[in-house]
């Protein structure tokens, strides 16, 4: 355990919270120079500080709580040389390397002064030797994100990440006012939810369903914040309008060296980074994927090394399907059918490219164990692209009553997959053949769901699109219910009728019955009864001698 040297400032007890950041890791791996003196400044996950270490024998971190302080000094000993206090009590020589990617709002005490943002730069600036390289982080406020907050002001920092509140007008609030605001002449990456550091120039450029634009979607939406609206319309109409750079969480400006990629992002628990070229983009990855999951497993060897400009093709099929344009979707489908074979990586439309000709697989390399048919894969991205366009509740051609297994069948049929044959319904819980056709398809789809991950939280709008058509479902079955309630009672009032019916004819039965038994007891019945049975003798001459031996023998 290293000595931990206190300077004014310092705050006790009192913890940071860090979280880990894989692709800020490999992007300060690419630019953080060998064996320079370094200061980390603020608080910063483990990960990060071991990343500086490995290029940097002299590296000192200044944190303002003391708690983190001395876990600090016990995890990384002597290699590393912790403070404790606030940016405006540290005195040193100046440095030729300055990390402050986590910001300056934490790093000032209860006892320091009131310091704009820009006085903090001036601090920091002060400690940086000629020519150093220095990597600054900076949280938007005109984020996205925050922009789409459903909650009010004052409950977006709690006590545990104590920072100044007030508004602060030297603080910049876009690209141009970042740039404009450090002494140095920097690159800017535009940081979406630590995930995902695209630079901001490519930012600029990238469109809706290109890679760029995926990549920060699918960061902004792990994000764990109520949102009014779902954030990729906001960044996809953001991308459309060229001004991706202005709406991510935050910025990274790197001053003193040039970052040799253009995005850093986290897939699994790998880190992807791409460089732009003239025909599209040089991919590269890097570190563990992690452990595989149940059905799926991430294989850094099937990402392709280049991926082709373009679009996505789900961005293609949302357009058509907007457009109500049904032929050109069944065009495209039929594409997709000849296009897939059966290979162990899953097909998802969200990341295949297509440039108006041909299709390429991008950056997603998840895979099965096995090989999987055509026809299972085809069904796990066309069930994935209706958990989207429905969950989503983008506008589509297709009638309401065919939503589910019977629209991705369809999908299907138009990809080049056969339908099969409907089979007649021997009981209430026999599957239709449709249900049975996409069974596996689901399965990949909901495996391939987990590993992704779902949007952090709902949004208000969602929710109330849902809460709408719970809403407009209930009225339905209230309606259903009330016909099978009168359907109840019109039965029950004919029951009742034919129980009256048999209870009137079981009394007259009963009265009639007491009647016959009375009259078969009376002498007159009796006497009818033998003149009944003379009646029918033809020959009296023998019935009398019949009679006279029986008397003659008694």
């Amino acid at each position: 355990m290293s000595e931990v040297q206190v300077v004014r400032g310092e705050m006790q007890p009192w913890t940071d919270h860090t979280t880990p950041r894989p692709a800020l890791a490999a992007l300060l791996t690419d630019v953080v120079p060998a064996n320079r003196r370094t200061l980390i400044l603020g608080p910063h996950a483990p990960q990060l500080i071991e990343s500086v270490l490995a290029h940097s024998a002299d590296v000192s971190i200044l944190v303002r709580s003391v708690a983190d302080a001395q876990r600090l000094g016990e995890d990384f000993g002597p290699c590393l040389q912790v403070i404790a206090g606030a940016l405006d009590g540290l005195q040193a020589e100046p440095y030729d390397v300055i990390i402050a990617s986590d910001g300056l709002d934490r790093v000032l005490g209860y006892d320091s002064a009131d310091l704009s943002w820009t006085a903090r730069l001036e601090a920091v600036r002060a400690l940086a030797g000629p020519g150093a390289v220095v990597v600054l982080g900076l949280e938007n406020e005109f984020s996205l994100v925050n922009l789409l907050d459903s909650r009010p002001a004052h409950e977006r920092h709690g006590d545990d990440e104590w920072r100044p509140l007030h508004d602060d007008p030297t603080r910049p609030v876009s690209v141009d006012q970042f740039r404009a605001a450090l002494p140095w002449t920097a690159e800017v990456y535009a940081d979406f939810a630590s995930r995902t550091y695209v630079r901001a120039d490519v930012a600029a450029a990238a469109r809706p369903g290109e890679l760029p634009t995926r990549l920060a979607v699918a960061a902004v939406e792990t994000v764990d914040v109520p949102l009014l609206s779902p954030a990729h319309e906001g960044i996809d109409t953001a991308a459309r309008a060229g001004l991706l750079p202005a709406v991510p969480t935050g910025w990274l400006a790197v001053v003193g060296v040039q970052p040799p990629h253009d995005v850093y992002a986290q897939t699994a628990d790998a880190v992807l980074t791409a460089g732009q070229t003239l025909t599209g983009w040089d991919i590269a990855l890097t570190g563990d994927p992690g452990p595989a999951a149940e059905l799926l497993s991430f294989d850094p060897a099937v990402v392709p090394a280049t991926v082709p400009a373009g679009v996505s093709v789900e961005s293609v099929l949302f357009r058509l399907a907007a457009a109500e344009d049904v032929p050109a979707f069944r065009k495209l489908a039929a594409e997709l059918g000849d296009w897939v074979t059966a290979s162990p990586v899953i097909v998802r439309w969200d990341d295949v490219i297509y440039d108006g000709e041909s299709f390429a697989h991008g950056v997603s390399g998840w895979v099965s164990e096995g090989a999987v048919e055509k026809e299972d894969l085809l069904a796990a991205a066309w069930v994935r692209f209706h958990d989207r366009l429905v969950g989503q509740h983008r506008r589509h051609p297709w009638p309401s009553w065919m939503i589910g297994d019977d629209l991705v069948s369809a999908w299907l049929g138009m990809s080049g997959v056969e339908p099969p044959e409907p089979a007649q319904a021997t009981s209430p819980d026999t599957v239709a053949a449709t249900t049975e056709q996409v069974a596996h398809g689901k399965e990949l789809a909901d495996a391939l769901a987990a590993v992704l991950g779902k949007p952090a939280t709902v949004d208000v709008r969602t929710s109330l699109a849902e809460a709408e058509d719970a809403k407009h479902k209930l009225f339905e079955l209230k309606g259903h219910v009330y016909g099978l309630e009168r359907t109840l009672g019109f039965r029950n009032k004919a029951m009742k009728t034919r129980e009256n019916r048999i209870r009137e004819l079981r009394g007259q039965l009963q009265r009639l019955t007491t009647a016959h038994d009375r009259i078969r007891g009376s002498r007159t019945y009796a006497v009818s009864r033998v003149i009944f049975h003379a009646a029918q003798v033809r020959k009296p001459k023998v019935v009398a001698r019949k009679l006279a031996r029986r008397i003659r023998k008694r």
